[in-house]
């Protein structure tokens, strides 16, 4: 099977009728190989998996006449990561993994005006903070240059059985700069990594500037769009109920570490974030924390570091433990843990038996509808994504 590794600059988009399930939840009370200027600091992610992988990297041109595509992408993210959460390979869901771009933007100290935001992570908190940090600022779009830096500097997975996807956005030609878009696109299919394009603006506009054609050198899709266009939601329902089991599944994670409360603070603020562009934007990153291929947060909380590795409780120093924790002994502290654990896979279960029927509820509205509504970032990636999955052996 040909690994499918796909280049991209944009941000994304996608993803229930029934009666509501009796099932619900209340609220408690309770790297880059070269370094560049401004690259974030992230948590490390293993360079090694056994399994294969879904990688997704997100090119967005922040220049001034971008405004309307970065909220579109802040609208659209957990859209996104639900769709890859779908994904099978042989009945198995492989981990998923997101990278961040930015590039087209005068305050970006680098020569071609590329600033890798993140590596390609599991910390879709991470992910989520740095995409709602994103200004636009006047610049110039070098389209090869970022898709140069992704398809050599992220850490692509070598199993053939993964599948790669970077999204590439923007509204300027598609040729500009000294990197001849060409060659690099070429030299990233041979890798197997396919280059999808996302214009916005008129399609004639898009194939003129060259974006169609930087999709058919990488094997990947060429769409259109109006990224001025606000993003359209349909509340269902679900929706009361699904953010009520947010409040739940926060309070499973325990944290640890000097840092665990500032990631834990981190967690409730990206709810907001995601509250703030809508509820039902909220609702959609619910699910995606309710998914262990992609929402995993090892690096704080114990419920996570616990499942990867069991002996970790036994060398956990008391100072790195929260309050709650403190002075018990390593046996207390595993019965918390596990406690905490089935706590979280309960309601996980139960927010994907919601969200299912939530998704049931949207695709007949929108049928009702039609397609007119949904010409945005996110439909664009959730079309191409589920067309180069099906061709690479993944399904539904």
């Amino acid at each position: 099977m040909t690994t499918l590794k796909i280049l991209t600059v944009v941000t994304a988009a996608f993803l229930s009728s029934g009666t509501i399930s009796d099932s619900s939840c209340s609220k408690t009370n309770t790297d880059h190989n070269r370094i560049s200027v401004q690259n974030a600091s992230v948590i490390p992610v293993n360079t090694t998996s056994k399994d294969n992988k879904i990688q997704v990297a997100l090119l967005l041109d922040t220049s001034n006449s971008m405004d309307g595509l970065i909220d579109q992408a802040k609208s659209r993210l957990w859209n996104i990561v639900n769709t890859l959460t779908t994904l099978k390979y042989n009945g198995q869901s492989p981990q998923v993994e997101i990278a961040l771009y930015e590039y087209g933007n005068d305050g970006i100290r680098d020569e071609n005006y590329i600033r890798q935001v993140t590596p390609l992570t599991q910390d879709l908190d991470l992910v989520s903070e740095k995409l709602f940090a994103l200004r636009t600022n006047g610049g110039s779009e070098y389209c090869g240059a970022v898709i140069r830096d992704a398809s050599n500097n992220l850490n692509w997975d070598g199993n053939e059985k993964s599948m790669k996807l970077i999204y590439i956005a923007g509204n300027e030609p598609f040729n500009q700069g000294r990197v001849n878009y060409k060659e690099v696109i070429s030299k990233a299919k041979n890798k197997n990594i396919y280059t999808n394009t996302i214009f916005c603006g008129s399609r004639e506009e898009g194939i003129q500037s060259f974006w169609q054609n930087g999709a058919a050198t990488g094997g990947g899709k060429y769409f259109n769009i109006d990224s001025d266009k606000k993003v359209i939601y349909i509340e269902t329902p679900y929706d009361v109920r699904i953010s009520e089991c947010n409040a739940k599944l926060n309070d499973t994670y325990i944290y640890y570490g000097n840092r665990g409360s500032e990631y834990k603070m981190k967690q409730i603020t990206q709810d907001k974030n995601a509250e703030v562009q809508s509820v039902s934007n909220l609702v959609e990153r619910t699910v995606s924390k309710s998914k262990k291929n992609a929402y995993k947060n090892e690096h704080w909380d114990l419920v996570d570091r616990a499942e990867k590795d069991a002996g970790f409780i036994a060398s956990v120093k008391e100072s790195e433990l929260p309050a709650e924790l403190k002075g018990k002994s390593k046996e207390e502290i595993k019965k918390a843990i596990a406690t905490k654990s089935a706590e979280r896979e309960k309601v996980q279960k139960e927010i994907e038996e919601l969200s299912k029927k939530r998704q049931t509820y949207i695709d007949g509205e929108m049928k009702k509808r039609g397609t007119a509504d949904s010409d945005d970032l996110g439909k664009a990636i959730e079309n191409s994504i589920l067309e180069l999955a099906k061709k690479n052996g993944y399904s539904l």
